[in-house]
């Protein structure tokens, strides 16, 4: 198994991989080819793939503001977890990410996905409940959660 840097070109089979895991919010404008192509460009060394004998297994959007590191749309296949996968792709994104002088890195994930939290929590990140998260919709978004 090989971790790599996400390219365009690994878009269709990523966005594969997206539909078939459980739990994600995916949405027509952030996560469509030209969505992730401009995060791509602003993140270009902080997000990565998995591939085993050339199939991708694995993703992690991982990016920054110059101050807070963001994880976004981590997944492995489904008949692949628990073999590490999910942690390389974790541990890669985090260096990645200290490397370019981030110290705090922050997620979301659904509150409905108990696989995800449970993850997350092994891999160290925990709850702030001293936190409400909030956002706001500048442009109507189509949801398209699996």
């Amino acid at each position: 198994m090989k971790i790599r840097k996400f390219k365009i070109a690994d878009y269709d089979a990523v966005y594969t991989l997206w539909l078939r895991t459980s739990g994600m919010g995916l949405n027509d404008v952030d996560d469509s080819r030209e969505g992730i192509e401009k995060y791509l460009k602003r993140n270009p060394r902080t997000a990565f793939v998995a591939e085993l004998e050339g199939e991708i297994v694995g993703v992690i959007l991982a990016g920054h503001d110059g101050r807070r590191g963001y994880i976004h749309h981590t997944c492995v296949a489904s008949e692949l977890r628990h073999n590490g996968i999910g942690t390389r792709l974790v541990e890669t994104a985090l260096e990645a990410l200290s490397s370019e002088g981030i110290s705090k890195v922050a997620l979301v994930v659904f509150e409905k996905n108990s696989g995800g939290n449970d993850f997350w929590e092994r891999m160290g990140f925990t709850m702030r409940p001293d936190l409400n998260y909030r956002n706001k919709a500048l442009i109507d978004l189509v949801r398209m959660d699996t």
